[in-house]
């Protein structure tokens, strides 16, 4: 059976194995040409990329997963340090899907905790990424290290969901929809600007408390094991080599910002570009056009 929001696009189900821990991961891929993988962020799905993905499929073959954790994807196990729910755990789960699929080098874009994926692919696979695109995001260490009452007040969910579980668990059941509606229709943009085939997919994953623990255990990775991993690259001297491009909302939390977006990012990575898009958060589904000619000028650029 099809993805219905990806029309002519193979399904598939991967069981991948690595150091970090294997897992399954559900994905989509069609299209022709260089490979191009997309990675969503949070509370979304694979579903976020459904309105651009037919354009970049005419001259890209497009692989779009699930994170762990999230969506059809497997749900990792429990562990002291969270190491399980790791941005490292998940690129690796997106390089060994890509391997699998007879991609030895690509392109990644990738979204809000799929940025960060991103980012830690970048680190972690250099020898495969050609060039990375990540959209709406300032690295998480930097994020944790500038914390002012504005960041707080609007990323409040990154320390409610720190909170031991299942006490963030517990409260967001009380009405999972209307929680995950507030999500999406804040950080800058309206909830209709996800198409009500998107909004159902969102709900349906949402609805399961496995899926939300799992949500929230890459949180708790976030302000946990995922600092460790950067503080030692940081250490090492290690950067982002290949080219990044930096996407954000003029409207977000990062638009809004204090903070010379591409001098953050320059400080990480040696061949930065980027410019703010007019939208909030989603600037996916907020302002298609502008986001997709941006990623297309990008990638022509190989």
């Amino acid at each position: 059976m099809g993805d219905p929001l990806f029309p002519g696009f193979e399904v598939l189900d991967v069981d991948v194995e690595h150091p970090q821990g294997g897992t399954r991961v559900h994905a989509v891929t069609g299209g022709e040409g260089p490979p191009l993988l997309l990675l969503h962020g949070y509370p979304q799905t694979h579903a976020l990329w459904a309105g651009i993905a037919p354009d970049l499929a005419r001259d890209h073959t497009l692989v779009v997963p699930d994170l762990r954790g999230y969506g059809d994807s497997g749900r990792p196990a429990d562990t002291p340090d969270h190491a399980g729910s790791s941005f490292r755990a998940m690129a690796a789960d997106a390089a060994a899907l890509m391997a699998h699929l007879g991609h030895d080098r690509y392109a990644v874009v990738g979204h809000d905790r799929g940025a960060r994926v991103t980012h830690r692919l970048a680190l972690d696979h250099a020898d495969r990424i050609t060039r990375a695109a990540v959209l709406d995001v300032l690295p998480t260490a930097h994020v944790y290290a500038h914390v002012d009452r504005r960041l707080a007040t609007a990323y409040y969910h990154w320390f409610f969901y720190l909170q031991p579980a299942p006490l963030p668990e517990n409260l967001i059941a009380g009405d999972p929809t209307g929680y995950l509606h507030s999500l999406l229709g804040g950080w800058g943009g309206p909830l209709g600007a996800h198409s009500p085939a998107q909004l159902a997919e969102y709900e349906r994953c949402f609805a399961d408390p496995a899926t939300r623990h799992a949500m929230l255990e890459d949180y708790r990775a976030g302000a946990s094991i995922d600092l460790e991993h950067d503080e030692a690259d940081a250490a090492a001297g290690r950067r982002v080599t290949c080219p990044l491009l930096v996407l954000w909302g003029g409207r977000s939390v990062v638009g809004t910002g204090p903070e010379d977006v591409l001098a953050v990012w320059r400080e990480r990575a040696d061949d930065v570009q980027g410019q703010p898009v007019d939208a909030g958060h989603f600037l996916v589904d907020e302002a298609p056009d502008a986001t997709l000619a941006a990623l297309r000028s990008f990638l022509a650029q190989a």
